[in-house]
Formats: structure tokens, sequence, C-alpha cells
């Protein structure tokens, strides 16, 4: 792909212009996005303007501030799609079946980087779903994830979360790779394992213990922004600001996510 490319894919912002066959948004609406996703290089929204398929963009409500809605869209679609959404239609470049969220209503979960951008929506959405929560994540966000609602609280830099918890029916997974196959053990049989990132090896015994691997690949959808947009301007869901920079030093913003340990997610401001 030619470099260079202006990166990322979440926006909120006001609609400047509007193609001749729009009919859903006019110029001066408040509208939030997460662009062209998947993709890389073609969303470009680290920009002053940024264009989008009207069937990505949703009307961002009056009482959700801009910079909760720009911080939302990626992360909390991920973490939608991932536990909730059951119309994943799409083929999935993945792994060969699609993606199949499970029953959460009284079921144990266990979510791995809870304290990060999807891993915190992840949370919300697990206990809006009446599951129990246990968060993973280091001591100091522990009063940050039981603020949002998590039941139990495992600090991986005392205790490896895969020696404490047992018996769970999902693991949601925010590191993935090759060692996410370690909380295989802790699954009952039909639990199921969902990875965030690529890496899983471990087919064999995922057989043997009879338990579901799968993820999905994050998609764009309006339509489904616009629903969880409501829920994000009653509070139902909230987004956590990590940081903000503006637009100007998005190479600082960059070496603070490097740094990791984000609690939520950073934004990057337009004046």
């Amino acid at each position: 792909m030619p470099f260079p490319v202006i990166l990322r894919t979440d926006v909120s912002g006001e609609v400047e212009a509007v193609a001749s066959d729009v009919e859903d948004f006019a110029v001066g609406n408040e509208a939030f996005s997460m662009v062209r996703s998947p993709s890389f290089g073609d969303s470009r929204a680290n920009a002053q303007y940024v264009t989008a398929p009207v069937s990505h963009v949703a009307h961002k409500p009056a009482e959700l501030l801009h910079i909760d809605a720009a911080a939302a869209p990626m992360a909390l679609l991920t973490a939608w799609q991932f536990l909730f959404e059951p119309d994943h239609d799409h083929p999935n470049p993945l792994q060969p079946g699609l993606h199949r969220p499970v029953p959460l209503e009284g079921r144990k979960v266990l979510i791995i980087g809870a304290a990060g951008g999807v891993g915190h929506f992840a949370v919300q959405i697990a206990k809006l779903k009446s599951a129990h929560v246990t968060a993973v994540a280091s001591t100091t966000h522990e009063a940050f994830l039981r603020d949002l609602g998590t039941d139990a609280f495992i600090d991986y830099t005392q205790s490896p979360p895969e020696k404490v918890a047992r018996d769970l029916d999902l693991v949601l997974d925010m590191l993935g790779g090759p060692s996410t196959g370690r909380f295989l053990r802790i699954l009952k049989r039909a639990g199921a394992l969902f990875p965030v990132f690529l890496g899983f090896r471990d087919t064999e015994e995922t057989t043997a213990r009879g338990v579901t691997v799968s993820a999905t690949q994050v998609r764009s959808s309006g339509a489904q922004l616009q629903e969880l947009g409501v829920l994000l301007a009653d509070g139902t869901i909230r987004a956590a600001i990590d940081s903000t920079w503006p637009l100007e030093e998005a190479s600082a913003a960059h070496e603070r996510a490097a740094k990791g340990h984000i609690r939520g997610k950073i934004v990057l401001t337009v004046a």
C-alpha cells in the first residue's frame, strides 16, 4: 500500500456535506462513526475532515459529548460484536465458520485486559446482559473496574488468572496470541474462548475439552452505533478517557499508547 497513511477509524463531529442520494443526514447534523472497517489506510480518521459511507455513520445523541462519541466506535463495536450482536452474516477471514456469541445471562465470564479500550466496554456489556464478570487487570485499575460493575477482580501481576479462576462459561481474551490456550483448562465443558487477536494453536485440546474457540473481525455498522449511542447517552455504558491530545500532537498520543496500561481510550481533538 502507498505511504504515508492517515491512521485510525473513529470520528465524531458535524456533517459538512452529504452526497446527493443521502436522505438520513443533513449538513449540520452531529454524527459519529467507525469508518471503513475492516481496512487499513482507507479510513483516514486522524484528520480535520473525513469522508465515510453513510451506512457506517450514526446520529450522535445531543446528550453525548463528542469526546465520548469519538472514544467509543471501534472498541465498543468490537465488544458488542464479540459478546452479543447475533447478526454475524459476513465472511470471516479469521476462521472457517461464522462467529456465534454465547448466552450471557447468569454465566461466569472472565475478561482479560478488562481496563483497556475493548475490555472496559466488554465488562459493561456483559453486566448489561446479566453475566457474572471477573475482570483481569493490574491493581491500579481495580477501583475503576469495580465502579463499572465487575463482580470479581484478579490482579495478573500477583496471580496468573489461569491459576485463580475456575469453572468459567466464557473467557474473552483481549491479548490473544499463542498464550490464549492456557485458559482452556479453566473453562467448563461446552464453554467458550473468544481471543480478540490471532495466534490460537491448541486445536486438539479444544476438541478434547469440548470448548468452542471463536473470533470475529469488527465491522463498521451505523445501525449498531445508533443503538449503542442511546446507551452511551443515558449512561448505561460509559466511555473511559485515558487522555486527550490535540490532533497536531498525534505522534505524542501514539507514544502514550506504546507505553501501555491505558485506561479506556485515547482521544485526539480538532480545534
